[in-house]
C-alpha cells in the first residue's frame, strides 16, 4: 500500500528560509563535512517538511534520495556529463538526435564571445540548471551577470549542493550548442519523460522557460496519449493550449531506447521543424525534493520506481 503523504506540521515559509540558507552553505562548501544521509535529510526535511523514510522508502522524492545513496552505477557519469552523454546518444539513437555543437572549452576564460552567433545555447557539462541561452546582443549588465554567473558554476561541484553521486568528479566543461528556435522565434517547448524500467509513462511539457527571467515558466504533465493530466509541480500550469507533439511517437520512442536499463531516468528532448532533438539525461527530478499537487501522484510515481528487492 502506498505510503500516506501528509501535509507539513510546521510552517512552509520558516522551513524554506532555512532551506535557502542550508544550500547556500551547501554551495560555499560549508557542509562537506556533513555525511550524505545526514545532509539528505536535514534537506529534505527543511524543503518538503516530513522526515525522509530511507529503510521503507515509498514515495517518489523518498526513492530518488535512496537512489542518491546505495545506486552507484558508473554508466549514470556519463549520462550526467552533457558532452559524454553525446557519445551514448549517437550510439544509440543516431546522430541526427543531436543539437547541432558549436563549440566547446575547457574554462570560462577560454570562450570566444566574440566569435560566437547571436543566439546560442551555453551549458556547464558538469552541472544542472547551468545554462545561458542567449537571443540577441553580447553587451549590457545582464550579459555581464551571465559570464560573472559561468565563472562560479565552473567552481561549483554540483555533489556537494544535493549529494547527486552521479555528479561526482564530473570534470568541469563548456558545450556550446545551436539556439532551437520554437515556431514563435523564442525556445521550444521543452518535452521531459518520465521513464521507468525503460519505459517512458509520463510527459512534462515546460513552456516559456526563459520568459521574463524565467517567471513566466509554466509546465503541465501529460500520458502517453496526451491526455492532460491534474498536476502541479513547482510551476504554475498553462492554460493556453498545447498541442499534440507531431512527433510524439517518435519522441517516445527515443526517450525508451535511451532509458533502457535504467530503473528511472528523465530524458528531456525538443521538437524543432519536424525533428527530435535531445536535451539532456537527468536522474533526480527537482533533486528529489519536488512539491506535487495532488500529492498522491507523488506516491503514484514512486510505486513505479522499483528498487531491488522490490516488484513493480
Amino acid at each position: 500500500m502506498a505510503q500516506t503523504v501528509t501535509e507539513p506540521t510546521w510552517g512552509w515559509q520558516a522551513r524554506i528560509a532555512l532551506y535557502n540558507k542550508w544550500n547556500g552553505l551547501a554551495r560555499r562548501r560549508m557542509l562537506d563535512w556533513v555525511p550524505d544521509r545526514a545532509f539528505l535529510g536535514i534537506q529534505y526535511f527543511l524543503k518538503l517538511g516530513r522526515p525522509l523514510h530511507l529503510k521503507h522508502p515509498a514515495l517518489y522524492n523518498e526513492k530518488l534520495q535512496w537512489i542518491k545513496l546505495y545506486d552507484r552505477d558508473e554508466r549514470y557519469k556519463v549520462f550526467v556529463d552533457k558532452l559524454a552523454v553525446r557519445d551514448y546518444v549517437r550510439e544509440t539513437v543516431g546522430e541526427q538526435y543531436l543539437i547541432p555543437e558549436i563549440a566547446r572549452y575547457d574554462r570560462a576564460q577560454d570562450v570566444q564571445w566574440d566569435s560566437l552567433p547571436p543566439r546560442y545555447a551555453l551549458k556547464c557539462t558538469h552541472g544542472s540548471s547551468c545554462n545561458i541561452v542567449q537571443d540577441g546582443s553580447l553587451s549590457g549588465e545582464r550579459f555581464a551577470r551571465q559570464k560573472a554567473r559561468l565563472v562560479q558554476w565552473m567552481k561549483d561541484d554540483w555533489f556537494y549542493l544535493s549529494r547527486e553521486w552521479p555528479y561526482r568528479g564530473v570534470k568541469p566543461r563548456i558545450l556550446v550548442e545551436q539556439f532551437l528556435e520554437g515556431p514563435d522565434g523564442q525556445v521550444p517547448y521543452d518535452y521531459k519523460f518520465l521513464c521507468f524500467d525503460g519505459e517512458p509513462k509520463y510527459i512534462i511539457v515546460d513552456v516559456d522557460r526563459y520568459k521574463d527571467g524565467g517567471d513566466g515558466h509554466r509546465r503541465n504533465f501529460y500520458d502517453l496519449n496526451w491526455v492532460k493530466q491534474e498536476v502541479f509541480n513547482r510551476h504554475p500550469g498553462y492554460d493556453g493550449p498545447v498541442e499534440r507533439p507531431q512527433c510524439l511517437e517518435e519522441m517516445i520512442q527515443v526517450a525508451r531506447k535511451l532509458s533502457q536499463g535504467l530503473r528511472h531516468i528523465r530524458i528531456d528532448l525538443y521538437q524543432v521543424g519536424g525533428r527530435v532533438y535531445f536535451g539532456e539525461m537527468t536522474f533526480f527530478h527537482g533533486c528529489g525534493l519536488e512539491v506535487f499537487r495532488p500529492r498522491a501522484f507523488e506516491a503514484h510515481l514512486g510505486e513505479l520506481i522499483a528498487l531491488p528487492g522490490e516488484a513493480r
